[in-house]
Order: C-alpha cells, then structure tokens, then sequence
C-alpha cells in the first residue's frame, strides 16, 4: 500500500511540475511573443485558470508527501521525502506571498485598464515562478530518489 501512495505522490506532483515547468519555458514565452495584445490577454486567462486550480494542486500534493511521510516514517527515504515535503512549504508560502498578489491584479487587466508597469509586473511574477519551478522540481527529484 505504501508503494502505490508513493507512486501516486510522485505521479500527482510530477504532472505538477510539468504544468509549472510548461507555464515558465513554452507558455509565457508564446505569450509573450504574440503582436499588440493578444499575449497580455492570454496570461491574464491563464492567470484566472491556473489560479484556481494550482492552489488546490499544490495543497493535495503536500497533503501526500506528508501522508507518505508519516506512513512511511520508520522506512528508507523519509528524510528526503520530508525535505521535499518542506520545500513544497516553501513553495506555497512564496506563493501566496509573492506571485499571488501578482497574479490576482495581472489576472484583472485588460488593455483598457492595465497600469503602465504592466510589463515589469509580469517580469517580476515570471523571474519568481523560475526560483519557484526549480524549488518543485527539487522536491519532485527527492520523491523520486526516496522511492528508488
């Protein structure tokens, strides 16, 4: 039983960071190299979108790897699957204090209304996504080396 719950923990985070991963070198590149304003409109949807489901994503993967931390406790690999469980903490507090506030202006605006650093903005979001995708995919490659 406790190996299923670890594949399904490396499972659910992996595609986690996958979507995370996409959003910092495909997405928002795509976006940002669309003409006039199509690329401001696309992260704003994709702000709404993805800000109601990553928060939910994220929660349920810590929610397993502490599950798999406490299951597993007296196995190999709790220590790593503790870190990734920590580093998956700070994932989220550097979430909702830094790219969240972010995201729930960006995700408001719209040609007519976005405010002249628009673009700073969006630099700053995406330079603390990148600290925030190599924090998971940390935490990813230590469920995995815990379960080998």
């Amino acid at each position: 039983m406790l190996t299923a719950l670890e594949v399904f923990t490396i499972v659910v985070v992996g595609v986690m960071v996958g979507v995370e991963f996409s959003v910092a070198f495909v997405i928002n590149p795509i976006l940002n190299a669309l003409p006039g304003d199509s690329g401001q409109l696309g992260r704003a949807h994709g702000g709404r979108m993805l800000g109601a489901v990553m928060p939910v994503w994220y929660i349920t993967s810590l929610i397993l790897v502490a599950v798999w931390a406490i299951a597993g406790w007296h196995h190999h690999g709790t220590g790593l699957v503790v870190t990734a469980g920590a580093l998956l903490i700070f994932s989220v507090i550097m979430s909702i204090l830094l790219l969240v506030p972010i995201n729930n202006r960006g995700k408001t605006w719209t040609p007519d209304n976005r405010p002249a650093d628009w673009k700073q903005q969006m630099n700053r979001w995406d330079r603390l996504h990148y600290v925030r995708v190599a924090v998971i995919i940390a935490a990813f490659a230590l469920l995995v080396v815990a379960h080998v």
